[in-house]
């Protein structure tokens, strides 16, 4: 062909090799993760047959990282963040030289420098973005405790690597000159003016202006522009941030959303960009396969076991045992630290200014992606133990997985959903003085659910945990307000099988929906086109009558 084709061809083998493993993974029931790295593994360079662009791969790979911290700011408000400060900032600090610590004992011990050792052990520091986060998502934890002293842990970690990838040059880069300290307390301080900038900057004239400019474009009416304004405003705060303040892309999609997220735009700001997010997350998780050398686990088997102990097992007990030290609960802890209990896209950068110092020798880099492979692989297995743990322990499953309620519900009506429609079911079913169970996942909406009366499990109503949770099992009704036909169809089945007796209404918005539903196990399905045309329909006969 006559154009170059490298980039399209690095997303089609990307997304399609991922998709083939992915639904492998799935259908052997271990995480759709593992998959995709795997496919990573098999379009990357180390391995036989087509081979992928490894850098175009990561910049793809960043603007999913983009994408997915903006999604998280729109739900995590300064608030949010500030209120776990006490346990962020001091735990993530304490960690990070904890973390380090092993990984320059490790490098000392395979005989590279002490520059080197610094620069490997704090690559073993720094969690992933990516994979902490879709952990928490998957597990509607979020916007619990435990899922905010996560992520704001991780705030903390990226600003700290962010101070890292500048003082590093100045330190390893000036050896021998006379002028290094004064450079390094130059360079500091210049990291510091930008950081608290950036930062001014976002609370004082961003705060202003991203709000009234979604607001003007959302008055326009045009959906295409709104979703095109939401996309720009994530991609160009986090380039912007990048390139002006020198602070992570990352970083500065997560302020960008978090400043959107107090508007209320907010929700169909995040449903707008879900669907990028998501493709984007997945050709993260291919590049990191791409980078992985399959022969490190055969030439070097001990290092990289040492090497994933640290990121596995050191990390995990500094995290649990801080956070146990500040007076939390052994679930709370165990969810830090098994959030931690990987690294990714920081590492790698932090690996590649190592080896162009020349202060780390290329076998750590080698050791630093074998180490994010692996923990990434065993990261959903860990989490899932963790969970299986905190069920377990009776006296500290008050906060279950992402629920507010402390103890199954009762309620003879179950409602998903409290959008628009689901809003006006709850009003007419509260104002009557009838229980109600309300299953929402948006904390906006769960709190005017809040208000109006009805009980709240904040959670995905896909899982059965939720269902079970709102007291399904013994519940006379379910209504389902929700508009997505495949997570509707879903619930349904996934209901009938808790409660075969249960009289189940859905809504649709197609004759297709309709009937799936209703071969799910669905009692009613109103379609809300055809009851708008029958009401107008009725309207205009007893106009003619």
């Amino acid at each position: 062909m006559p154009h170059d084709t490298s980039l399209i061809g690095t997303i089609v083998a990307g997304l399609g090799v991922a998709f083939l493993m992915g639904a492998l993974a799935h259908r052997l029931k271990i995480s759709p993760i593992a998959g995709y790295l795997l496919a990573g593994v098999m379009v990357g360079p180390f391995t036989p047959g087509f081979v992928a662009d490894t850098g175009l791969a990561m910049q793809l790979a960043e603007i999913g990282v983009i994408l997915l911290m903006f999604g998280v700011g729109l739900h995590f408000s300064l608030k949010d963040l500030l209120s776990v400060r006490r346990i962020a900032v001091p735990g993530a600090i304490a960690q990070i030289a904890v973390a380090t610590a092993l990984g320059m004992m490790l490098g000392l011990w395979l005989g590279w420098s002490v520059e080197g050792s610094i620069v490997f052990g704090l690559a073993l520091s720094v969690a992933s973005t990516v994979v902490l986060l879709r952990a928490l998502q998957a597990r509607d934890m979020v916007e619990t405790e435990k899922g905010r002293i996560a992520v704001g842990w991780l705030i903390v970690e990226d600003l700290v690597m962010v101070l890292a990838l500048v003082l590093l040059p100045a330190m390893f880069g000036s050896r021998g000159d006379e002028g290094g300290s004064a450079g390094l307390l130059q360079s500091a301080g210049i990291v510091l003016v930008k950081v608290v900038g950036f930062v001014a900057f976002m609370f004082v004239i961003a705060r202003r202006v991203l709000p009234w400019v979604l607001h003007w474009v959302a008055h326009s009416g045009s959906r295409e522009l709104f979703r095109l304004a939401v996309l720009a405003i994530a991609l160009g705060v986090a380039f912007g941030a990048a390139v002006i303040f020198d602070v992570s892309f990352a970083l500065g999609a997560f302020f960008a959303g978090m400043i959107l997220g107090e508007t209320q735009l907010s929700r169909r700001a995040a449903e707008e960009t879900l669907p990028l997010r998501d493709a984007f997350a997945v050709l993260f998780f291919v590049s990191v396969g791409m980078l992985f050398d399959p022969k490190v686990l055969v030439e070097q088997p001990g290092p990289v076991l040492a090497t994933v102990a640290i990121i596995v097992v050191g990390k995990s007990v500094a995290a649990y045992a801080l956070v146990r030290a500040f007076g939390h609960n052994s679930g709370t802890a165990l969810t830090v630290s098994v959030s931690l209990a990987q690294i990714g896209e920081f590492s790698f950068i932090l690996a590649g200014l190592g080896v162009g110092l020349k202060v780390l020798p290329e076998t750590g880099r080698d050791l630093i992606l074998a180490g994010s492979l692996l923990s990434i692989l065993f990261n959903p297995i860990l989490f899932s133990l963790a969970v299986k743990r905190m069920r377990s322990d009776e006296p500290e499953a008050v906060e279950a997985e992402g629920v507010d309620a402390p103890a199954p519900c009762n309620a003879g009506v179950v409602l998903i959903g409290y959008g628009r429609v689901g809003s006006h079911i709850g009003s007419l079913i509260c104002g009557r003085g009838e229980g109600l169970t309300v299953i929402e996942d948006q904390k906006d909406m769960a709190a005017a659910a809040r208000e109006a009366g009805a009980t709240v499990i904040v959670g995905d109503a896909t899982k059965e945990s939720i269902l079970r949770q709102a007291g399904l099992d013994e519940a006379s009704t379910l209504l389902i307000a929700i508009p997505e036909g495949v997570e509707a169809g879903a619930i349904v089945r996934r209901a009938r099988a808790i409660n075969p007796k249960l009289v189940i209404v859905a809504r649709a918005h197609s004759d297709e929906e309709v009937a799936d539903l209703v071969r799910r196990g669905a009692d009613h399905v109103v379609m809300a086109e055809r009851e708008t045309a029958s009401r107008m329909a009725e309207r205009a006969m007893l106009t003619l009558a």
